[in-house]
């Protein structure tokens, strides 16, 4: 297992400017009035989809858009941008935008609502409010995410078990049917796979499993530190009771592609991921075609929850863009009604646009997204608010508590506590 770097990741100056002149763009937006860039991520069908998107808005404006491709890591893609947003750079004018860092990154963008003409109206009203800061919209939802359980339907059926309702009840089918496919001579079956990798989205699962216990959001919206509580010691301690059972030690460095890899290849019971990676599952190259269902994430017991930890990306114009104008109405394009629908039908990337959700085309696509409407709608938030611009050092202070602990380094109650007064010292006592 290689071991796992817990330092932040930083850019040098060397790497952002690599980034963009593999793009074609350092130093060059100046040159056409025309052209405008937009850094678009890759994951599952992200890239292709934002490309083919944009492409048609060019076509119908007569203009040219660059794409600039990011790192997949969001932790990687936060300190590229921090980097160019703290030098001006005017290299990129559109930014793809994870759901937590307009708190981290809103000073660097500009008021949209001159812009949208009440575009917003049509979207959650929570996503809107997350992005909105000081009465300024500094972003508008691109699409919106909530963690999911994918599962083998084929393996349930042929063991006689029913999708999980409480991660009890997942350990010991994930057991069962792993130790069954084993004997049978797939040694490669693994039970569950989620992210466990030191980064944003080990504090994603960490969330899930915190909310479904009752054990909080690690920092109340109120600014309180709440993580050091019994119930979020007991969510903790059930994960770690994975490893060497149900999940296996490589989990530790799986990101979502990683465990991506490992459930489509036909090796694992259950997956936590997002919902990007059902049209994936079933494409026609996918080995696990057609035996695979989703359901709400279980629940912390017969008393817990389920909870969705809420995700997805927006789009913001920098500051620093000489075609602010021009990058806003490319944003009103792709963050339409019809743009949310091509991305929701051909990448299972889930709207922000309630309407959308009865959509029939929509809905024959991705059938879960009825019967996990509300699951999505109240998906939980990270603390990313009450947190404001810390909130990057938190979650780092986060995953790397939950890292160690699933590595059996520290206990739950030792971690947790060991992780409050780390953050009390960082907030001043919660005065965040």
């Amino acid at each position: 297992m290689t071991k796992q770097s817990k330092k932040p990741f930083r850019w040098s100056h060397h790497a952002a400017a690599a980034i963009l002149l593999a793009a074609g763009l350092a130093g060059g937006s100046a040159a056409m009035a025309e052209t405008i860039s937009i850094s678009c991520g890759s994951v599952g069908r992200e890239f292709e989809l934002c490309k083919a998107q944009v492409d048609a808005w060019a076509s119908k404006t007569g203009n040219e858009v660059k794409i600039v491709s990011t790192p997949n890591s969001t932790s990687e893609r936060l300190a590229l941008y921090q980097q160019l947003l703290a030098a001006g750079s005017p290299d990129i004018d559109v930014f793809q935008i994870d759901v937590i860092w307009p708190g981290i990154l809103g000073t660097h963008f500009i008021d949209l609502s001159p812009y949208t003409k009440g575009a917003e109206k049509e979207h959650f009203p929570a996503i809107i409010k997350n992005n909105t800061r000081e009465g300024m919209l500094l972003a508008m939802p691109w699409y919106t995410d909530g963690g999911v359980l994918f599962y083998r339907k084929d393996l349930l059926a042929k063991y006689n078990e029913q999708p999980p309702q409480t991660w009890e009840q997942l350990a010991a089918t994930a057991k069962k049917i792993q130790d069954g496919e084993r004997a049978a001579g797939n040694e490669k079956m693994q039970g569950f796979v989620f992210q466990g990798k030191a980064y944003e989205g080990l504090t994603c699962n960490g969330i899930e499993w915190l909310g479904s216990y009752g054990g909080g959001t690690i920092v109340d919206p109120d600014g309180k530190i709440s993580i050091n509580n019994p119930q979020a010691i007991k969510a903790l301690e059930t994960a770690a009771s994975w490893m060497k059972t149900i999940a296996p030690d490589g989990v530790l460095n799986y990101s979502e592609e990683e465990g991506r890899g490992v459930f489509q290849s036909g090796n694992a019971v259950f997956m936590r991921n997002w919902p990007y990676a059902w049209p994936l599952a079933q494409s026609a190259d996918s080995p696990v075609k057609d035996k695979v269902g989703v359901s709400a994430l279980p629940k912390g017991g017969a008393d817990g929850k389920h909870v969705a930890t809420l995700g997805g990306w927006q789009l913001a114009v920098s500051k620093y863009s000489k075609h602010q104008a021009l990058a806003a109405d490319l944003v009103v394009y792709l963050t339409s009604k019809d743009a949310q629908k091509e991305h929701a039908i051909k990448g299972a990337y889930q709207p922000t646009i309630p309407a959308l959700y009865q959509d029939k085309e929509v809905l024959a696509a991705n059938p879960f997204f009825a019967s996990l409407y509300d699951t999505f709608a109240s998906a939980v938030a990270r603390p990313s608010t009450a947190t404001g611009a810390k909130y990057n050092q938190v979650s780092n202070e986060f995953w790397n508590t939950a890292y160690d602990i699933l590595a059996g380094k520290t206990s739950a109650k030792d971690g947790v506590a060991a992780l409050e007064a780390k953050l009390n010292r960082m907030s001043r006592g919660g005065k965040w």
